[in-house]
């Protein structure tokens, strides 16, 4: 059975484009419904208790456009409200940090993993307390790096004053012996060419978006919700607010065509 709806994904703004950049890469024959909160972006400095109000509002947004599965494709939405969203909806609930640990589990050598995301992210302890309960001696630096974000908005990926800011955040977890970096937000994938020449290839990427999409391919095989070859899944784009520059940014970096936009009303 070939199942055509939708898999909706969720991000506090574009970000999050890059999950679904990797989900078309991974499941060309998947329909994509996208629902960026550009009304109230970022998230990062916000209370969990906000965060979890607004990834509720949104869920069920994309559950009237019959979506099949959900992709909180926000670290600070994983962070601090996947297990809240996995109770109230039926459908299966894929966030981007069981994934992104996993990976950097596997690719450590040292056992001694470098996180980097926003404020929010960092301050959980997610991916901290995610990497521990499956293996306890291993050994986590994190790093929010608050200013990464604007310059990627700002269409700066390859910039000096990128670089050194990439630089002056990663120096002292290197220093202190990291083996492998989790690019813990949805916007770095954008900077992956920038940091990996700053880390002259020392240290092993996890990219958060690419490992969530492997996650979706095996929820979605698990429960036999596949959308069969030969359709070729279209992209849908919806916003809360008005797009500024940075749409064009992500859609040039990541080669994602797409439509017209909607403007999808908040509840």
């Amino acid at each position: 059975m070939s199942d055509s709806r939708p898999i909706g994904v969720f991000d506090s703004g574009i970000g999050g484009l890059t999950v679904v950049k990797a989900l078309r890469d991974l499941l060309p024959n998947e329909n994509i419904f996208y629902l960026g909160d550009t009304a109230r972006v970022p998230y990062g400095p916000k209370s969990p208790e906000t965060v979890q109000r607004y990834a509720v509002e949104l869920a069920g947004i994309l559950t009237r456009k019959n979506a099949k599965a959900l992709v909180v494709a926000c670290n600070t939405v994983s962070s601090v409200a996947l297990p809240l969203l996995t109770k109230k909806f039926s459908m299966p609930v894929i966030g981007v940090i069981e994934p992104g640990a996993r990976a950097a589990l596997q690719a450590t050598r040292n056992r001694h993993i470098g996180v980097i995301g926003t404020r929010a992210t960092i301050r959980s302890g997610a991916y901290e307390k995610t990497l521990r309960a499956a293996d306890n001696n291993v050994r986590v630096s994190s790093r929010a790096c608050p200013l990464l974000v604007p310059l990627i908005e700002e269409g700066l990926l390859n910039d000096d004053v990128t670089d050194r800011m990439i630089m002056r955040y990663l120096e002292p977890m290197l220093a202190d012996g990291i083996d492998t970096l989790v690019l813990g937000c949805t916007h770095y994938p954008l900077l992956t060419d920038a940091i990996s020449r700053m880390l002259k290839r020392q240290v092993m990427l996890v990219d958060s978006a690419q490992n969530c999409a492997r996650a979706v391919e095996e929820t979605l095989d698990q429960q036999s919700l596949r959308a069969t070859p030969p359709s070729r899944g279209e992209l849908h784009v919806a916003l809360t607010d008005a797009a500024d520059n940075f749409l064009n940014v992500a859609r040039d970096a990541l080669q994602l065509s797409f439509g017209e936009i909607e403007l999808q009303p908040l509840p």
